[in-house]
């Protein structure tokens, strides 16, 4: 029993050795044959290696050495081996690349803006080419070899040393001409060159505006010298030219003649104004001319009209004294004036205040204020035997006998005057406050102005319709100026609003001292024409193209007029 115990067990370990000893053999030899694989794979790559220049070799294994799996096992041993200064090299590279690459890209784009950068095309293509003959260079080619183990550093230096300077020039012409191609840049540039004009543009309206209200102002100094020389010849023969003590001639009273109202203190302009009144009229010595002036001015005006006869029209010349009911008890303007807070708005202002209000500039001219601007609110008052008189400027020329207007229908109205107004311009919204509450409810903003410089008043119809005591209340209530700008306009266009009879525009032509595009068949055809504005003809700033219309009517044969230079 135990003999056959120990026979299985011997018989059992027989059977289970043979098994085992199959199993190791394979795995023996299993292991072996991955051996043998891994030392042929570092053989196979060690040879391509050593011989990939060789065609030879490609061509008798059937290999190409850009196959993907071949090179990618010559690059991961060749990694093993490179260079240290290979990443720096690479680097190097890049950024030649890189900057060869945006360089092409300017000289795209500047090629696409054509002549203009015709010089900046040929400037970047030299730029690219330097960094291709760079790299191209037989002392650098050696570099970018692919078998080559190992760089010379002293080389590598020198080609870093060429790349940067190329690199720098690069940048810096880039930084340059930028301005030319970024669109944002240069629409920048272009806002803040305009925003930088326009400063300068606002600045010289303001001095020029200012410069021009002094000129236009301002008392020409061959004016100055006719003033004081006709002066000197009043104060030198008193008995010649006084009419104290003559009784005053009757046609001045006549309503059966043409009277005119003139007011000024210019001497050599009242004279024009008379001078072609009487030259166009067909009946002078049925014309009656009442000019009235300042105190200062009253003696040239005297010896001014007694020099020659003016076609047998009848003159009278006053001042504004003689008048004794205009005072500061009855006249709003005159009372206005002694309020220190209206001196002060006219007559402490300096040229860095005027400057920054060029729109209400001209309105800061004490002229407004003159009791002379104010007299064809008085004209009944003036004249009361008169039944219609012609108010005329002092910078008007009359080119025609006038005398028709005496026979217009007036249909009951006081003022008869030519409408300025077209579109939207020079309507009763311009000259007035409409913010206010009392303009608001009295007038029409769409209303149309009309011009002062000559109209004909009915002062029948004045009287009846009270406009001096509607003038008055309505002066005295702007006396902090909150209804309207000063000025005679806006007053006489609430005085007279809705009693103005518009005149055919032919009567009266106005612009002629602002606007240069007047033609001159409307001029032709004018009765009188008006130079309103700043460029009176007496003055230097006169438009050439209209000044001889004034200056004809200049009485340059006069002693008086030949001392001061007139037209020189």
């Amino acid at each position: 029993m135990a003999n056959y115990r120990t026979s299985r067990s011997g018989g059992g370990g027989g059977g289970g050795g043979p098994m085992l000893g199959g199993f190791g053999f394979t795995v023996r030899l299993l292991a072996s044959a991955i051996t043998v694989a891994i030392c042929f794979f570092f053989a196979l790559s060690f040879f391509f290696t050593s011989h990939s220049h060789s065609p030879h070799f490609q061509t008798k294994f059937g290999f190409s050495t850009g196959s993907y799996g071949i090179g990618s096992a010559r690059r991961s041993v060749l990694a093993l081996k490179s260079d240290p200064l290979k990443p720096r090299l690479d680097q190097i590279r890049k950024q030649a690349d890189d900057h060869r690459s945006l360089v092409l890209a300017y000289a795209s784009y500047a090629r696409k803006l054509k002549l203009e950068n015709s010089k900046l095309v040929r400037v970047f293509a030299d730029l690219s080419r330097n960094y291709s003959d760079l790299i191209n260079k037989p002392s650098y080619r050696a570099l970018f070899e692919i078998d080559s183990l190992s760089i010379d550093e002293s080389v590598l230096r020198q080609f870093e040393k060429e790349v940067k300077e190329r690199i720098k020039a690069t940048r810096q012409m880039i930084s340059e001409a930028k301005e030319s191609f970024d669109n944002q840049l240069k629409i920048q540039k272009l806002k803040d060159t305009i925003f930088a004009v326009n400063e300068q543009l606002t600045k010289a309206k303001k001095q020029g505006a200012f410069s021009s209200l002094i000129a236009a102002k301002s008392i020409p100094k061959s004016l100055h010298c006719l003033a004081m020389r006709l002066m000197e010849e009043r104060i030198a023969h008193p008995d010649k030219y006084t009419d104290e003590g003559k009784p005053i001639p009757p046609e001045f009273a006549d309503p059966k003649l043409y009277h005119y109202a003139i007011f000024s203190d210019n001497v050599l302009a009242a004279s024009v104004v008379v001078n072609s009144a009487t030259k166009n009229a067909k009946e002078p010595w049925k014309h009656v001319f009442h000019v009235v002036t300042d105190k200062m001015n009253l003696g040239a005006m005297q010896v001014m009209f007694k020099l020659k006869d003016y076609n047998g029209a009848h003159i009278e010349v006053k001042a504004v004294e003689d008048y004794k009911f205009l005072n500061s008890s009855y006249v709003p303007v005159l009372k206005q004036l002694e309020s220190a807070n209206l001196q002060k708005f006219y007559f402490e202002n300096t040229l860095e205040n005027a400057t920054k209000d060029t729109t209400n500039m001209k309105f800061r001219n004490p002229k407004y204020l003159s009791i002379l601007n104010h007299l064809r609110f008085y004209l009944p008052e003036m004249y009361p035997t008169l039944h219609r008189v012609l108010f005329l400027d002092d910078d008007i020329v009359v080119q025609k006998d006038l005398t028709g207007l005496w026979k217009i229908d007036m249909d009951g109205k006081v003022n008869g005057a030519v409408e300025t107004c077209f579109g939207s311009f020079h309507r009763y919204a311009q000259y007035m406050n409409f913010s206010h509450p009392l303009i608001k409810q009295k007038f029409n903003p769409k209303a149309c102005a009309w011009a002062y410089g000559m109209n004909f008043f009915d002062l029948d119809a004045w009287r009846r319709e009270k406009c001096t005591e509607e003038y008055h209340y309505w002066q005295n209530l702007n006396e902090n100026r909150t209804l309207w700008k000063l000025g005679t306009l806006p007053p006489g266009l609430i005085t007279f609003y809705s009693t103005t009879k518009p005149l055919d525009k032919s009567w009266h032509v106005l612009g002629l001292g602002y606007n240069p595009s007047i033609s001159m068949d409307e001029i032709r055809n004018a009765a009188v024409v008006h130079f309103n504005g700043n460029m009176k003809p007496w003055l230097d700033i006169a438009m050439n193209q209209f000044k001889p219309l004034w200056t004809k009517y200049v009485d340059y044969d006069l002693d008086f007029v030949q001392a001061c230079n007139f037209g020189i």
